[in-house]
């Protein structure tokens, strides 16, 4: 891979830039006035065992007093994946594929809509994200009638479907909203059964693709050279208020071959109209479970397999710096630390990691938190902050 691509936008903050850091695990002093006492955080989890009930809820993390605890639950009908934070803290909160429920709830954990997507249609499912338009939602969705990826266009507030466009691809999984109204959408690729089972990988597509969001005519389609690695999840990272974001893309490889699996790029960057990968550095596994911005262009990638969440800059673009080492590393949330600079505020996003054992936070100018559950639980591949 030709890493000279986007090698301007790359260098721009080299001299800024400085050693990344990547301090010992702490909780933050009670003297820490630029860090607020309450951070918000959007969440879904279960209890320890397998079979225990689903939960969406928000948590509240007192970083002065150093302790987590849930500001309300809502039960769900199944194990849930994305969700997305909405005014006055209550939730959007959609099933993990083949999602058949889209669920909402206000900030005390009321349900105030609830969709059975499985009465929409006899083969259309949900197929893990939602993002929010200014009048409109929209969903990925798979017909497993034809394998074909479908973006799902929704009232923003009663839920009901208004329209249904081709995701461009195969098996659409994250979907975000640029600048100019457009949809990217992650076409992960791989096909599947209705029981959720992959199939014929050797038939892959993943594609990174530009929907209109007007109307879902496709603009742009981008692929890697290798193409079983599965383009997934997605964030927007800009390097300084008045630059142009990056699109960070998390990738999970599957590759047959367990030693080329284990060595594969799990990081895709958009910069301006080039798709490529910056850095072969990976967690092992070939797997990134989340991806979240980062300080100035930057962005953190999680992998609950190997336990570990890292850095990528695009000062430092072939490297990956470990930030945590803990057990079940997954979720994960940008985090800016209030009171800096103008500067300070566009770049300086730490992230909060959901653990086995609890949440840490980091951040590159900030201490360093870990705060335990609350009770016990397993939290799940999403989360975000509340505002």
């Amino acid at each position: 891979m030709d890493l000279t691509l986007g090698r301007r936008r790359f260098l721009f903050s080299l001299g800024a830039l400085g050693v990344l850091p990547n301090r010992a695990l702490a909780l933050p002093p009670d003297s820490d006035a630029n860090t607020p006492r309450t951070t918000l955080i959007g969440a879904a989890w279960r209890g320890p065992n397998a079979s225990d009930t689903h939960y969406a809820g928000v948590l509240a993390a007192d970083w002065a007093a150093r302790t987590l605890q849930i500001r309300y639950t809502v039960a769900l009908p199944t194990r849930p994946h994305g969700l997305l934070a909405e005014a006055g803290g209550g939730l959007l909160v959609n099933g993990v594929r083949p999602g058949s429920w889209l669920l909402r709830c206000d900030g005390q954990g009321k349900v105030m809509q609830q969709v059975d997507v499985s009465r929409e249609s006899a083969n259309v499912r949900l197929s893990g994200h939602v993002t929010v338009g200014r009048d409109r939602l929209y969903t990925t969705e798979i017909d497993y009638g034809n394998d074909q990826g479908r973006i799902g266009v929704r009232d923003r507030h009663s839920l009901r479907k208004l329209d249904e466009w081709s995701s461009g691809g195969i098996e659409p999984h994250q979907l975000l909203i640029d600048d100019a109204g457009h949809l990217l959408v992650a076409n992960g690729g791989v096909p599947r059964t209705l029981a959720d089972r992959k199939m014929d990988l050797q038939r892959m597509d993943s594609s990174l693709v530009r929907l209109d969001g007007a109307n879902g005519q496709l603009l742009r389609r981008w692929k890697l050279d290798d193409p079983r690695l599965s383009l997934r999840h997605l964030a927007w990272s800009r390097p300084g208020a008045a630059e142009e974001p990056f699109l960070g893309v998390a990738m999970q490889a599957e590759h047959d071959d367990p030693a080329r699996r284990a060595a594969a790029p799990i990081l895709a960057v958009l910069d301006g109209d080039t798709l490529h990968t910056p850095t072969r550095a990976n967690d092992g596994h070939g797997y990134a479970g989340d991806i979240a911005a980062a300080y100035q262009g930057g962005f953190a990638l999680s992998s609950n397999k190997a336990g570990v969440a890292q850095v990528w800059h695009p000062a430092a673009p072939e490297k990956l710096t470990r930030i945590v080492e803990l057990k079940e590393a997954y979720a994960l949330a940008d985090w800016t630390q209030p009171g800096g600079s103008p500067e300070q505020a566009s770049g300086g996003r730490g992230v909060l990691v959901a653990t086995g054992l609890g949440l840490v936070r980091w951040h590159p100018s900030a201490e360093p938190a870990f705060l335990p559950w609350p009770q016990p639980m397993a939290l799940d591949n999403h989360w975000v902050v509340v505002s």
